[in-house]
């Protein structure tokens, strides 16, 4: 299996096995199309994927290393995340309680995309607009992802019911630890992914 692959099989699996089935949330693109699938049932993966064509448009525009690093791992995560949809059945027949799924689903889609990161690749999404953001205002890239990190997660947390900001917060707090962790000393591409969620971009 490859790095490419084993990195979105553990993003997807975070997602499909925990977040999903415990309705938390994550940040970025991820917990964009979160929302959208809590709200109308469309695929996650499939949603990811029409979200972040328009920001990989842009990186071949603005700064197409970026681009080149992303866009096959955007590809093969959104794929992943989709094919691996029925263990949100599975594991919604054996839940686990909202704390224990908001830290395993955040380690999980934090490792993926740490080993991702590690390989010069990202999967993009809006993790990828601040890395843009960032270059063109010249500020940090890690702000920037923390602060839409916390936009898109008090979005979903205020426009779906059920959704507890707290643990869907501890869970973009666990992909941000996690990465930082694995990618600590890597590349600055890899640091330029600083703690905050995974594009999870």
């Amino acid at each position: 299996m490859t790095v490419l692959s084993a990195g979105s099989f553990l993003i997807a699996c975070g997602l499909n096995g925990f977040l999903v089935p415990a309705g938390l949330m994550e940040g970025g693109a991820l917990g964009i199309s979160l929302i959208v699938h809590y709200t109308s049932g469309f695929k996650v993966g499939l949603t990811f994927l029409t979200i972040s064509l328009p920001i990989f448009l842009m990186a071949w525009l603005w700064h197409r290393p970026f681009f080149y690093n992303g866009i096959h791992g955007m590809l093969a995560s959104a794929l992943i995340i989709d094919l691996l949809a029925p263990l949100q059945k599975t594991a919604g027949a054996f839940p686990a309680d909202p704390l224990s799924a908001a830290l395993c689903g955040g380690i999980l889609i934090g490792i993926g995309t740490g080993v991702l990161l590690r390989s010069g690749i990202s999967i993009g999404g809006t993790d990828l607009l601040a890395q843009l953001l960032a270059k063109q205002l010249n500020v940090n890239a890690g702000l920037v992802i923390l602060i839409f990190d916390l936009i898109i997660v008090s979005m979903g947390s205020l426009l779906i019911p059920g959704i507890s900001l707290l643990l869907s917060a501890a869970t973009v707090l666990c992909v941000g630890g996690t990465i930082s962790l694995i990618t600590s000393g890597t590349s600055a591409f890899s640091r330029s992914r600083r703690p905050a969620g995974a594009d999870r971009a």
